[in-house]
């Protein structure tokens, strides 16, 4: 007779026992959830493998006259789908995440070690996404049965895709990442590396991190000899990539290794790499979008439920997360609370005898040192508004504060939907309603995408955010929703948000108040004069780099 289920029951919470004995099968499913549990415990990755034959060998190698008894539906169920679960180790080495002898039940201990050989004999093929927490069928009516929880983060939370879906990208992904590997030698990508990190080649921050992540790979898989382990460790690669690094051939990356590996001379690679560059052609449809990718645009922004998150307007003072903000702004923020005072005027505050600053010295500075010693005690700042370009930014947000999550560095759980516009090449202080010499600085901030977290892929930088500063050209720039600033589920339909931003605005104009002057790292506009007011007198400092 076969059982639908296991040889365990619960009835009103007491476990039972059917005939033939439970030859320790409550330890046996207790064990299998805490070997699994220990197996990930040091956030490892899970793979599929190509292993069969696992539920025949987990029957076979029980007591003949008990077999009757575990011939179970549910039990069968999960060990053929996920009882060739593995982790792999940093030097390649597969091991079973759930079969582990140590401590298993005698009844069952050929079992695990029979289906414990044929996974560590297993190839890897897939990166597991789960589509629910729970694997397997824990209770079924009154029997109990082989089942494991997973951890949030290997749970699918796209909204676009399923599961399976998933795991086909992760699938092409190890693809084009071991293709990648076949064609570019460690010199080269090496060489790019270099190239990358002394700032030789422009913008070069936006390919750094894909480069070094793929230097790394080059590296971890040419101390290994073993050619499984080699795929082995590119797999455990492409489980953590982030979206887009494994597109190394087809991305930016590759056409720079493409240069090198050419033999092609330094100013033409250079010169090559910065026209590709152009922020008005990098990653930048360049031309309207067809209409099946305007259907699919309509689809995703309804699955995503993002319609209102892509309505930009400008930000203010208020709403940003400031390293600095002058004491008058820091003053008005108390004085608007409402208190029962909030309504006397205070006293004028007595203008200091004014200097004349021509002759102050001009101590130069990194913006790191700066920040360190200097923005601590400083009572107030005037930047200096020079002739020429310059890279006046404003930072702007979504007018929905509450839409769903578009930008990369904006999360349910840390929301942060501000960015950042500026224009190519530089703008006139004109342009932004400055006037040449000094203009208050209101507050200083860092870029929003390192607000919570760097996110190198974006570059470094800061802003001062000047006083009366607006952006002069609003109605001619759209509503500045830029395809390498969201999220990567919306790359297919970049085209067609690129022509939605053209033809929209951003709102809130008149109550703009975080605009000004955007120093970044490594560029040649990092050149800011301030005037900063200390307890102990005017000092006028140059900040001519980041560090």
């Amino acid at each position: 007779m076969s059982l639908i289920g296991s040889s365990i029951n619960i009835t009103n919470g007491v476990t039972k026992t059917n005939d033939c004995g439970d030859h320790g099968y409550p330890e046996f499913l207790e064990l299998v959830k805490r070997n699994f549990n220990l197996a990930i415990s040091c956030g490892e990755r899970l793979f599929t493998t190509d292993a069969s034959g696992l539920w025949e060998a987990y029957l076979d190698n029980l007591p003949s006259d008990s077999k009757q008894y575990f011939d179970c539906r549910a039990c069968k169920h999960f060990i053929e789908r996920f009882g060739g679960l593995v982790t792999i180790s940093v030097k390649g080495n597969i091991k079973s995440a759930i079969w582990k002898e140590k401590e298993i039940p005698m009844f069952f201990i050929e079992s695990v070690k029979a289906m414990k050989e044929i996974v560590q004999k297993a190839r890897v093929n897939g990166v597991f996404i789960g589509s629910t927490r729970v694997l397997g069928e824990p209770v079924t009516g009154e029997w109990t049965h082989l089942s494991v929880s997973l951890p949030d983060d290997m749970i699918n939370h796209s909204k676009l895709l399923t599961a399976e879906q998933v795991m086909a990208e992760k699938l092409e992904d190890f693809k084009m990442a071991k293709n990648a590997l076949m064609i570019y030698s460690d010199n080269a990508v090496d060489t790019a590396v270099t190239l990358l990190k002394t700032e030789s080649l422009y913008r070069s921050e936006k390919c750094l991190g894909v480069a070094e992540w793929f230097r790394d790979l080059h590296q971890k898989c040419s101390i290994v000899k073993n050619l499984r382990n080699k795929e082995n460790i590119i797999w455990s690669a492409v489980a953590t990539a982030p979206a887009g690094f494994c597109h190394v051939k087809s991305s930016m990356i590759g056409t720079l290794l493409d240069d090198i590996t050419s033999g092609m001379p330094f100013n033409m690679v250079s010169r090559r790499f910065a026209d590709k560059m152009q922020p008005t052609q990098y990653q930048r449809p360049q031309s309207a979008p067809s209409a099946g990718n305007i259907r699919q645009a309509e689809k995703i922004v309804e699955k995503l439920g993002i319609k209102n998150s892509l309505v930009r307007r400008y930000a203010r003072l208020d709403e940003l997360e400031t390293v600095w903000k002058d004491i008058d702004e820091r003053d008005s923020k108390h004085n608007s609370s409402g208190g029962v005072f909030s309504h006397i005027q205070p006293k004028e505050k007595r203008e200091q005898p004014r200097m004349s600053y021509d002759d102050l010295p001009i101590i130069t500075m990194t913006w790191d040192k700066f920040s360190r010693t200097v923005l601590p005690t400083a009572m107030g700042i005037d930047y200096y508004v020079p002739s020429g370009l310059g890279n006046y930014s404003a930072i702007v947000t979504a007018s929905d504060f509450n839409a769903p999550p578009i930008l990369q560095w904006d999360r349910e759980e840390q929301r942060n939907p501000f960015s950042w516009y500026l224009y190519n090449g530089g703008s006139y202080y004109g342009d932004w309603n400055l006037s040449l010499g000094y203009c208050k600085v209101t507050g200083i901030t860092l870029q929003p995408s390192m607000w919570h977290g760097e996110n190198a892929q974006q570059g470094k930088g800061l802003f001062l955010i000047l006083e009366g500063a607006r952006d002069k050209r609003h109605n001619e720039i759209g509503n500045a929703l830029f395809p390498e600033i969201l999220r990567p589920e919306l790359r297919e339909i970049r085209a067609t948000i690129e022509a939605y931003s053209k033809d929209s605005k951003i709102e809130g104009y008149e109550e703009s108040s975080a605009c000004g002057v955007n120093p970044q790292y490594g560029d040649t506009h990092f050149n800011a004069k301030l005037r900063v007011q200390t307890p102990t007198g005017t000092v006028v400092f140059k900040l001519d780099r980041w560090d």
